[in-house]
């Protein structure tokens, strides 16, 4: 039972607890009685009757003394009797064998490395806040742990039908047959019928091409993916051809960000006012009707100086102008990649300790923790959801409807 008020306070003033060193001795030592209690709980569990109830006992095995062992708590360390049998059968389930830590420390040091620290700083971390002493190789074997969740978060069952899949990649330096190199880490992020944010996984590529996006999307599907509304990407080589072949229904919008900042590459300074004033009167046109008459005004004003940016506009042009014929909320949330770009900013800050990673393992047990870390944080839909739900609906109605029981 919890002790009242009185008798803590009359506690204290027996065990003289002034400090906050004081406190913690005082709870080191109700932990150890505490601990004690519950162990020589287990053991009376394990025979099947109380100490000394010999009356009761009906096995042969009974209990044979004490081993002493100490374990760190949250309070410090506590010197505990643990119950022995003599068949030597007994297992404790609060201190297990060969455990000496119930501080909680493989929750603290998993947090402290998806908050971006490298092994050394976590080393450090723990041995300036807990006063223990714990070794790279120790930390590493506590991490190296995640690995099982990060594979089974990977390849769980997914969503039937996702409103809009967003994809991206951020480069990371890794270790690939002892040389380094920039390799991409490729995010899929979906948003669900409900507008809730998920993580669909994350993909690690030394190049991309049209077969691998293929495969990349066919693992969607073989997790449970029937069909998805609007994919939102940037200009990824082979993205649409793969799209199209697994998902033909899907719209795909193409990043009109990553598309402005592609046409001003190679474009002079002195013209860049008037050129962004051009390619305004394309994607802020309130229709699409409206768009293609400023498209053409492009190639008439610019096609002869800068025929490249002309070119890349016109050639894109199905997959840039979709989000024009939605109305301001979607338009908001599919012309860019911005959704996705954000976890990526997220991901760089916890990597920027991390100037080369040294397998794939590596990589996906960081990003993992992070993006663990972030959905910790987010439970709400998106903004504005309850507006772009229904006019999603109204699009696609035929292909919502079969999933709105879902």
């Amino acid at each position: 039972m919890l002790l009242k008020k009185k008798e803590l306070k009359e506690l204290l003033k027996e065990k003289n607890v002034k400090t906050l060193e004081d406190f913690n001795g005082l709870m080191s030592e109700l932990s150890r009685e505490v601990m004690e209690s519950l162990l020589e709980g287990e053991m009376t569990d394990f025979l099947g009757y109380e100490k000394y109830d010999h009356k009761a006992k009906r096995i042969d095995n009974s209990r044979n003394g004490f081993s002493g062992k100490q374990v760190k708590s949250s309070f410090g360390k506590v010197d505990l009797n643990i119950p022995r049998d003599r068949d030597s059968k007994f297992s404790p389930q609060l201190v297990k064998k060969h455990e000496r830590d119930m501080s909680g420390l493989d929750e603290k040091v998993i947090s402290l490395y998806a908050k971006g620290l490298t092994s050394r700083d976590i080393c450090s971390h723990i041995s300036e806040i807990y006063d223990h002493q714990l070794s790279a190789e120790s930390v590493s074997n506590i991490t190296e742990k995640v690995l099982v969740s990060a594979k089974e978060w990977q390849s769980r069952p997914l969503e039937r039908l996702y409103a809009i899949i967003f994809l991206d990649a951020l480069f990371v330096k890794m270790r690939l047959d002892g040389v380094v190199r920039n390799v991409a880490v490729y995010s899929i992020l979906g948003i669900t019928l409900s507008g809730h944010k998920d993580y669909l996984g994350l993909w690690i590529s030394e190049s991309e091409s049209a077969s691998y996006w293929a495969s990349v999307l066919s693992e969607l599907k073989n997790r449970g993916v029937e069909d998805v509304l609007i994919f939102s990407v940037d200009n990824l080589s082979g993205i649409s051809e793969a799209i199209g072949a697994t998902y033909p229904k899907a719209e795909i919008q193409k990043c009109v960000v990553h598309q402005i900042r592609n046409s001003f590459k190679y474009v002079a300074r002195k013209d860049s006012k008037e050129l962004i004033k051009s390619l305004k009167c394309i994607y802020r046109a309130s229709t699409q009707e409206q768009a293609e008459v400023a498209l053409v005004e492009l190639r008439t004003k610019w096609g002869t100086k800068y025929p490249h940016v002309v070119k890349s506009w016109e050639s894109n042009w199905s997959e840039l102008s979709p989000f024009l014929k939605y109305p301001p909320e979607i338009r908001r949330l599919i012309y860019t990649t911005n959704s996705i770009e954000n976890l990526h900013r997220q991901l760089r800050k916890v990597s920027k300790t991390r100037t080369i990673f040294p397998n794939r393992e590596a990589v996906l047990k960081l990003f993992y923790l992070a993006i663990e870390d972030i959905n910790k944080k987010h439970h709400r839909p998106i903004k504005e959801w309850s507006l772009i739900y229904p006019q999603l609906v109204v699009h696609f109605q035929d292909r919502v409807t079969p999933y709105l029981d879902i």
